[in-house]
């Protein structure tokens, strides 16, 4: 009697989310009891929703209550430790909020330990013991717990489906296999079972192989972002380094232009003023002059008038005059001139490139193709704006600019200062390059892109490609029939753009060029063709 008395009282003083005896007691509003962390984790478990409910009656608590210690029910859980009794292994076996309860129990209900496919029913251990000991159940099919249960039941006949159909990939039950899917390939589902395990294992074996394949990617990608931004950090420390040089030189050369500008002030200060004095020296011996002939010509004594006349009336010539006469007004506009030249060439350097079609189409240039240079396969046309290649050899005269080897042929025109073409292509096998004019015109090194001196743009199929003096550079992009390239010649740079709606810059060059460039073209395949744009 004392034992169920504890045992009782072990129930009641128990926590209904944990099972076990209180620890640190509360009661909430409704009136149940649990562990204070107990609620206090289910609760947090509802914080979004920002509604808590009792985990037994489900009533609903807005906002989340305050929770405070039932130092009563404390007191009560202690006592009962006292008495040295501790609760009976099966209280563990009573149904937690996540467990499958016995649909046999009544009152508190124990966890269930497996389900029956005959009765639809999971039992606790000892309600399942009929179906070890009764030859009635011997033909009951148990499985593990499943919370539902009805799913394994054939919604036609009301039988469990233990068959899998192979032909339409589903599980049936036995009347199923000999009705609708008679003829079909069925298994028993453990044998699919097993065989779909195996797979199982070889796509559990792909999937970590591509788990490691991808991690694998994933590092190198990691290094990836470390190289860029180790090789950006290196490019501005790089760059400041170089801008602090280039600030040092012009300064310096700003100083030295000072020290030469006040050098030659002083130089052209100390010539003017000395021809200064000379001048006031002669001023003032022409003035002496000037009273002496104003004396003589009050003599009265004819003898002695005629005597000084010949000494006094005779004026010496100024050595300087011409200096005064042609010395000019401005004495350091060379100086000036230089200086506005270089900071035109800085200005150039750094102007930004045009970014709307619009802006490029103010710097748009004529671009003919030279007969002289082209092909014997290519065919101009178009006034010398089109190059087709032709199956057979075109009747050009002989000339030493003609390439011999490579399908390709360069402009007439020169191209320097900022200049902007376009050309369409019929087909993606072409280059569009630059070059300069003494480019070889037989071998490999006279193909465009293939030496240091031209640069050129491949499309191939579905790629780009940057390629100068051999080195290939791959390029990503929209792709589209029309290309423009942009030309700054002082400022060195170059640059492919993809031409449709917008412009999509594919790659830009920054060098430095020291000869005129020529716009090159080059069609790979028979009846390719390419075409420079009229622009207006």
């Amino acid at each position: 009697m004392a034992q169920h008395t504890v045992k009782l009282d072990q129930e009641r003083l128990s926590c209904l989310i944990c099972l076990d005896l209180l620890k640190d007691p509360v009661t909430i509003h409704c009136g149940h009891n649990y562990c204070m962390n107990c609620i206090k984790s289910h609760w947090d478990g509802e914080y979004q929703k920002k509604i808590y409910r009792c985990p037994q009656c489900r009533q609903t608590f807005t906002p989340r209550p305050v929770l405070v210690k039932n130092t009563m029910l404390a007191d009560l859980v202690e006592d009962l430790k006292k008495t040295g009794l501790q609760a009976a292994p099966a209280d563990h076996c009573y149904v937690g909020l996540e467990d499958v309860a016995c649909d046999v129990c009544t009152g508190r209900k124990l966890k269930a330990v497996m389900s029956c496919l005959q009765c639809l029913v999971s039992y606790c251990e000892q309600h399942l013991q009929p179906h070890y000991e009764s030859p009635a159940f011997e033909k009951h099919k148990l499985v593990n717990l499943s919370k539902e249960l009805q799913e394994n039941i054939c919604s036609h006949h009301d039988e469990v489906m233990d068959l899998f159909c192979r032909t339409d990939q589903k599980c049936i039950c036995y009347l199923c296999s000999m009705d609708e899917h008679k003829e079909h390939d069925t298994v028993s589902a453990a044998a699919e079972r097993n065989e779909k395990q195996r797979e199982l294992k070889d796509s559990q074996q792909k999937v970590q192989q591509r788990i490691q394949d991808r991690e694998k990617d994933v590092e190198m990608l990691q290094q990836e972002i470390e190289n860029i931004n180790n090789s950006a950090d290196k490019a501005v420390r790089d760059s400041e380094k170089i801008f602090n040089e280039l600030i040092h030189l012009i300064e310096k050369r700003s100083s030295d232009v000072k020290q030469q500008i006040r050098s030659r002030q002083k130089t052209e200060v100390s010539r003017v003023k000395e021809l200064q004095e000379k001048l006031q020296q002669e001023i003032t011996d022409l003035k002496k002059k000037d009273t002496e002939l104003k004396k003589l010509s009050h003599t009265k004594d004819h003898i002695k008038f005629l005597h000084n006349y010949s000494s006094l009336s005779q004026l010496s010539e100024f050595t300087y005059s011409s200096s005064i006469k042609h010395r000019p007004l401005q004495y350091f506009d060379s100086v000036i001139m230089a200086v506005s030249e270089l900071r035109d060439k800085l200005l150039d350097i750094f102007r930004e490139e045009p970014k709307t079609r619009d802006e490029f189409l103010k710097y748009s240039v004529q671009i003919t193709l030279d007969p002289n240079t082209a092909h014997i396969w290519l065919l101009l046309s178009e006034g010398n704006k089109k190059a087709t290649v032709m199956m057979k050899e075109q009747s050009y005269p002989h000339h030493c600019d003609r390439f011999t080897e490579q399908r390709q042929v360069l402009s007439r025109e020169s191209l320097t200062g900022r200049c902007y073409w376009e050309v369409e292509k019929e087909h993606h096998g072409a280059i569009v390059a630059v070059t300069y004019k003494d480019i070889s015109r037989t071998g490999n090194e006279s193909t465009l892109g293939s030496n240091d001196r031209s640069w050129a743009l491949e499309c191939d199929g579905d790629e780009y490609k940057l390629i100068h003096n051999k080195v290939i550079t791959s390029i990503s992009g929209p792709k589209s029939s029309r290309l423009g390239v942009y030309l700054d010649y002082s400022a060195g740079i170059l640059s492919f753009y993809n031409v449709s709606d917008t412009m999509t810059l594919l790659h830009r060059v920054q060098t430095t060029f020291n000869q005129p460039l020529y716009a090159g073209f080059s069609v790979y395949g028979y009846d390719y063709s390419l075409e420079v744009c009229e622009l207006k």
